[in-house]
């Protein structure tokens, strides 16, 4: 059954599956193990982390970062991992450093290899590593995937071969149970793949060609209730795989040819955001073939963020149109638009940074490291602005009552002295 309700074109079939993305459990809860956190929504669990800062406020340290690079920081334990990139993406390194004062712990570099093209605001290493605990990994485009220990010691180093990624590469590896997965899609499609490697030793489990020529996002994996699924939302067209296999599942048109966010789920759907203004989808999983005709239940096509992902919290959608500044809230069951408001001033493609969540506020960040607090809930209420006063465009990392954020020079541990 078709509606059309509020402008926002829906389709009403068989109840909504459970649908959770699978998260990394025990110890991994703890810390900010992965890009966008445990969750990979950006959810903050834990209170007492302060609303309020700039680059002297409520600073507890400050270090500067060698190289340069939008990777964003991810935690364990006392550790502190990101990485980083020199002489325009010849050389690409993981560096750690303390979470208790900032001090560089030691820096292990990849192989050699020649820099990929890449967008001036990409850059050279805009992939976020991911770490079990144990080892520490890193997907860095032409210098392959790269595992390391805690001591900074090589375990193993995997080739991927030379992409000719539009804009670089810049997508961040999943860590599924013993697995490691992530896609490259790249110019003319020859080539582009999603693939599995062992994160013991590195070997490839499987791999899926692909035939999408433009994509820099990174995957996810959900429950559906009944069967695993890795989503990878990129050109054209939002795609399910078999984690085991590699085997394609299902697959829904409606992307835009440019798509940069990372899908969230919740509400018995996958959000899937793309282009530089829309459209935004919400896909029922666990279908068989092209479902675009059917597992489709709402689509809107304005308002949608260009490299910001979106957030769900408490049956609300939340996203940034960087375009334009305007954040908009959705009924996440049903499309209809709850509010809209400007943050800052209207600039092109001016935030990166994607949103978390933290007791009851959402922060969106801007590349000028402007940070708007906005309550979370079904009217607009900007409640204040936040000033780092430095390019941000690197997403925030939430342990323990303390926020780290990268800049283009720095990384910084806000919170309460």
């Amino acid at each position: 059954m078709w509606m059309l309700l509020a402008g926002v074109l829906t389709v009403t079939t068989a109840p909504e599956p459970a649908v959770e993305m699978v998260v990394p459990q025990g110890e991994a809860q703890k810390y900010w193990p992965r890009w966008r956190g445990p969750s990979g929504q950006g959810y903050v669990s834990g209170s007492g982390y302060v609303d309020t800062w700039s680059d002297t406020q409520n600073v507890l340290w400050k270090v500067a970062v060698p190289g340069s690079g939008n990777s964003s920081p991810i935690v364990w334990g006392d550790y502190l991992f990101l990485v980083t990139s020199y002489d325009g993406g010849a050389r690409k390194s993981i560096i750690a450093y303390s979470r208790r004062d900032g001090k560089q712990l030691w820096e292990t570099f990849a192989p050699q290899a020649n820099a990929e093209e890449s967008n001036p605001k990409n850059g050279h290493a805009s992939g976020t590593p991911t770490t079990d605990g144990t080892r520490v990994y890193a997907y860095m485009g032409n210098h392959g995937l790269f595992a390391v220990d805690f001591k900074g010691r090589q375990l193993w180093h995997r080739s991927l071969g030379t992409f000719q990624a539009y804009h670089g590469t810049a997508g961040s590896p999943l860590l599924y149970k013993d697995r490691l997965i992530l896609y490259q899609d790249q110019k003319g499609g020859s080539g582009s793949f999603v693939a599995a490697f062992d994160a013991k030793t590195g070997n490839e489990l499987w791999r899926t060609a692909r035939q999408a020529q433009v994509g820099w996002g990174t995957p996810i994996a959900i429950s559906t209730g009944t069967r695993d699924e890795v989503i990878v939302s990129s050109m054209r067209r939002v795609h399910a795989y078999d984690p085991g296999n590699g085997g394609e599942l299902w697959s829904a048109g409606g992307n835009l040819f440019e798509v940069i966010p990372t899908p969230v789920v919740g509400e018995g759907f996958v959000f899937c955001t793309s282009g530089r203004a829309g459209p935004t989808l919400a896909i029922r999983p666990g279908g068989s073939g092209d479902v675009t005709a059917t597992h489709i239940a709402w689509k809107a096509e304005k308002g949608s963020p260009f490299v910001p992902s979106p957030l769900l919290h408490e049956g609300v959608l939340y996203m940034i149109n960087d375009m334009v500044s305007i954040a908009t809230a959705y009924d996440a069951k049903t499309g209809v638009v709850l509010w809209q408001g400007r943050l800052g001033e209207a600039a092109r493609e001016s935030f990166s940074s994607s949103p978390v969540v933290v007791d009851g506020k959402i922060y969106f960040t801007n590349d000028q490291g402007e940070t708007f607090v906005v309550a979370t809930g079904r009217e607009f209420k900007l409640l204040h602005v936040n000033h780092l006063n430095a390019r941000t465009i690197a997403s925030p990392a939430l342990v323990d009552g303390k926020w780290y954020w990268r800049t283009d020079k720095e990384l910084l541990a806000i919170g309460r002295k």
